[in-house]
């Protein structure tokens, strides 16, 4: 079972999105308990009882703490904090807001989805490329950062050409491309084919550049294009993002699979969710009907069974795939009748269900206003 400091290691990636902390540094973690039968209690005080983001709150601590191994289920209890505990908190946001810098240039409200994979060559970009848009086209603020730094594709998927520049501020600006903001190592170098021999300490820092020195948005959505395997960019953003959330990809075959289950297990050792698998090159339908699986059968399911999260999607082989890629108007906005596209645009659907955008008014916010009022009123 896991510890009372891993739990809380975990709920440290449970935020009031607002505030810009965690539910641990507002006081909001009342108590902690686990059995030998895998059953973690959390015991939650709110600012109030009817709190708006009781929903969000509660379903952020029973998926992230259920990634952790050993535990079967999660209760979560939820009371309301006294008057004496919410003063607390709002002065603890106050101190925050007004003496501390905020950890990164993404809005607290951002929802962060990693996209990974265990081996290169199942895809793993062209899906993160494909699922930014398809968000977008359901009307969220959202942008894409390319992780890969050695092997960087992004730019290339997304027609960008144009290198990155800077604000006044000398804060990077994302390029846009689709509708959607786009940073990447290679909108930094001079050509697209000149390699980019940098060591695990150099891969960490620029990840945190991204993070720190970009003017990103005010985004609903960061998708985050991880590189292959289980190496330093990957531990670098579950440090630097606690709140970010992966989707594996793979293929059907049991090599890429048996990988992309290892790709998972850092995720989790990491405190990062694993929230679904996407099986790319599910099978191949030729013009008269017929389907070849050409990499096997039934992987991502198995994948998704052993890991116990859902199967986001089964995208199969289509050359537009390819073609839209690299010509930089990927198969969702070239082909959206496509079944790729389709398969794609579902994935998104279901992301935005397990990962809902946060709300833009909490119930910590209406308390501070409340309280400054009747400050003002001389209360």
């Amino acid at each position: 079972m896991p510890t009372v400091a891993e739990i809380e290691q975990v709920l440290r990636g449970v935020m009031d999105p607002e505030l810009g902390a965690d539910v641990v540094e507002l006081g909001m973690v009342k108590g902690i308990e686990f059995d030998p039968e895998g059953v973690v209690r959390i015991s939650l005080a709110l600012t109030i009882a009817g709190c708006p983001m009781r929903g969000q709150i509660e379903a952020d601590v029973r998926r992230k703490l259920s990634g952790l191994p050993s535990v079967g289920a999660v209760e979560v209890t939820m009371g309301e904090m006294t008057a004496e505990e919410r003063a607390r908190l709002m002065a603890t946001a106050r101190y925050k807001a007004r003496e501390k810098a905020p950890p990164t240039m993404l809005s607290p409200f951002t929802r962060v989805l990693a996209v990974g994979s265990g081996k290169g060559g199942v895809g793993k970009s062209t899906m993160a490329v494909n699922l930014a848009l398809a968000i977008s086209d359901l009307g969220f603020a959202t942008g894409i950062l390319d992780a890969d730094i050695w092997g960087f594709s992004v730019p290339r998927m997304l027609g960008v050409g144009e290198r990155l520049a800077a604000n006044p501020e000398r804060k990077i600006i994302p390029q846009r491309a689709h509708g959607i903001e786009v940073v990447s190592t290679g909108l930094l170098v001079s050509e697209e084919d000149k390699a980019l021999m940098w060591r695990g300490l150099m891969l960490a820092k620029a990840l945190e550049q991204f993070l720190h020195d970009v003017a990103w948005g005010k985004l609903d959505y960061l998708v985050v294009d991880l590189p292959p395997g289980t190496g330093d960019v990957q531990m670098a953003l579950a440090r630097l993002l606690p709140q970010a959330e992966m989707l594996v990809v793979t293929t059907p075959q049991l090599a890429a699979r048996r990988v992309a289950a290892r790709a998972a297990d850092m995720a989790r050792r990491s405190f990062m969710p694993v929230i679904g698998v996407i099986e790319n090159m599910d099978g191949f339908t030729t013009d008269e009907g017929e389907v070849y699986a050409l990499f096997g059968e039934g992987g991502g399911q198995e994948l998704a069974d052993g890991l116990g999260i859902p199967l986001i999607a089964q995208v199969p082989i289509d050359p537009r795939v390819v073609e839209g890629g690299d010509g930089g108007i990927p198969v969702v906005r070239a082909q959206p009748d496509s079944p790729a596209a389709r398969a794609i645009a579902g994935a998104a659907k279901l992301v935005v269900e397990l990962l809902p955008p946060s709300a833009d008014e909490t119930c910590t916010a209406r308390i501070d206003r409340l309280f400054e009022g009747l400050q003002a009123a001389g209360g």
